[in-house]
């Protein structure tokens, strides 16, 4: 056993926890496959009735993360599998795609048979799953893509199907008890691919025949149509799919949201049901909009990958997938500011620590065990700031004031802050600047900005920012006693136009100490800031 295996079994991160779960319940041998190989196989499931999001994303992130720890503790081989669901029939139109008429007219037979409303591809599931997999290849994820239609028709279901076709009954009755009076009357775990219209059937299933492998079902004008389960003749409903699924791939791990609790209990229940083992799992909470509700592929609130990306590093994006993954969580614009730095600090701290405590590092996971060791050199809010105070979103100004609080930086030697400078500038553009508002200060806050613009001219032009800081907090005890949040408070509504702000010592170190001291000059002269 090495060293990491060693730290693995003791690191409280919680895809150690996750993977020493899944070793617990393969009792630390390989599952037998049928084709010889030997492999844990992770799925994680995508339903493409809408656009690819960002929770699709973050479920194969964690997932991922998950997989990568479980290989650091057992050293076991494994592999990933993306399953898209897109032999499902198309409910309903979502909001965000065109020819929305067009759509309606294929309500109800599978994805991968309706028209591709965007006229890229051969169809709408064709062009959902392109989306999802150019987006995890942009992330560098390691899988491998399948698709229900392909696994349906091609017979790769096949002896599964027929195994659920013999315990018809006994499928129903875990199904059962969940349906109203009415759904029960019709309810069967298949449901018939229309040979006329191509549409997938809630039909009344009338018989069953195992030994033909055979459904019988009520057509729309009463007559009765055999079809075989097998060959892509047939879909099964959501709960007995999961289950069927699970047991024909041989699925060991799949994570889902809180909303497919009850889904998880009553596939599991089936899939013992029919001799199998359910795959170990986790539940991760939801994401929430900006007004709180849960994001949805259909309705297209919430922020998309695209939007992320044009703000933020995309490892930004995987800290905050990472980041309480049982909490509920508001993904909008004002979260990326704060989860750039959260990842920066932790890539900073990763080259000093060692043992269980670099397993533990956010870092470690989003970057599969070897994270960066390049030096951002400043923060992202601290570039907001400066691209606010500077009014500009030319990056080379930025860099002006960069270069000179640190010579060493430049745009060719410091990738990641160069990156940095225009994610913010973006950001300030977009979401800061609209927003300022600047006041002027009360009397007591004259004295104190007053204060502050003498104390910076006692120190020398190059001081350290943590000098900085120290004579700063100084002048906010003379005038604010122990309410130092009230004075900073005051700082950045005068001087930032926020009610929230960088270190002012570091900003002020950044920004230069003159010029600090003429922007204070500027507010005490009664100057709007915001003008112009």
């Amino acid at each position: 056993m090495n060293a990491i295996q060693e730290h693995a079994k003791e690191a409280n991160a919680w895809p150690f926890a996750e993977a020493r779960q899944l070793e617990k319940r393969l009792g630390g041998r390989l599952p037998a496959r049928g084709d010889g190989a030997e492999y844990v196989l992770f799925e994680t499931g995508y339903g493409p009735s809408g656009l690819p999001h960002i929770g699709t994303f973050g479920e194969v992130a964690r997932t991922t993360m998950v997989r990568h720890a479980f290989e650091a503790l057992t050293g076991m081989a494994t592999r990933l599998i993306a399953f898209s669901d897109d032999m499902d029939g198309l409910r309903g139109v979502p909001d965000n795609v065109p020819n929305k008429e067009m759509l309606e007219q294929h309500l109800g037979k599978p994805l991968t048979s309706v028209p591709d409303p965007f006229g890229t591809h051969d169809s709408f599931g064709a062009h959902n799953n392109a989306r999802l997999k150019s987006f995890l290849d942009e992330f560098g994820f390691d899988y491998e893509f399948k698709s229900a239609t392909e696994a349906y028709q091609s017979g790769e279901f096949d002896a599964t199907l027929l195994a659920m076709l013999e315990n018809h009954e006994r499928v129903r009755g875990v199904i059962m008890p969940t349906l109203g009076p009415e759904r029960r009357k019709t309810y069967s775990p298949f449901m018939p691919v229309c040979p006329d219209t191509g549409r997938v059937l809630q039909a009344t299933i009338l018989e069953t025949d195992a030994d033909a492998g055979t459904v019988t079902y009520e057509g729309e004008g009463g007559e009765k149509i055999e079809v075989p389960v097998t060959g892509g003749h047939c879909k099964m409903q959501w709960k007995a799919d999961w289950a069927m699924r699970w047991l024909a791939l041989g699925v060991d791990y799949e994570m889902s949201g809180k909303d497919l609790i009850d889904s998880v209990r009553l596939s599991s229940k089936i899939a013992r049901l029919l001799g199998g083992n359910p795959p170990a799992g986790f539940t991760y909470e939801l994401f929430l909009d900006e007004n709180g509700e849960k994001i949805s592929k259909s309705r297209g609130n919430g922020l998309t990958m695209e939007e992320w990306l044009a703000y933020a590093p995309p490892e930004s994006l995987t800290q905050f997938m990472y980041q309480k993954p049982t909490q509920a969580k508001r993904l909008y614009f004002d979260v990326i500011p704060r989860n750039v730095d959260d990842y920066l600090r932790h890539v900073a701290k990763y080259p000093e620590q060692d043992g269980q405590k670099r397993l533990e590092n956010p870092a470690w996971h989003i970057h599969s065990g070897a994270p960066p060791r390049e030096d951002a050199h400043l923060s992202y809010n601290i570039l907001l700031n400066l691209a606010g105070v500077c009014n500009s979103e030319d990056k080379s100004v930025l860099w002006h004031f960069i270069t000179r609080y640190r010579p060493d930086a430049t745009p060719e030697n410091a990738p990641t802050l160069d990156r940095l400078t225009e994610y913010a500038i973006n950001y300030f553009r977009d979401f800061v600047k609209p927003e300022k508002t600047y006041r002027l200060p009360n009397e007591a806050e004259r004295a104190a900005l007053e204060d502050l613009d003498q104390t910076l001219a006692d120190l020398p032009a190059d001081a350290a920012a943590e000098d900085i800081q120290t004579q700063i907090y100084e002048v906010g005890k003379r005038h604010y006693g122990e309410d130092l949040k009230s004075w900073f408070k005051a700082l950045y509504e005068t001087l930032l136009g926020q009610s929230t702000g960088p270190r002012m010592g570091s900003f002020t170190a950044l920004y230069g100490i003159n010029e600090t001291r003429a922007l204070v000059g500027r507010v005490l002269g009664g100057e709007d800031l915001g003008a112009g």
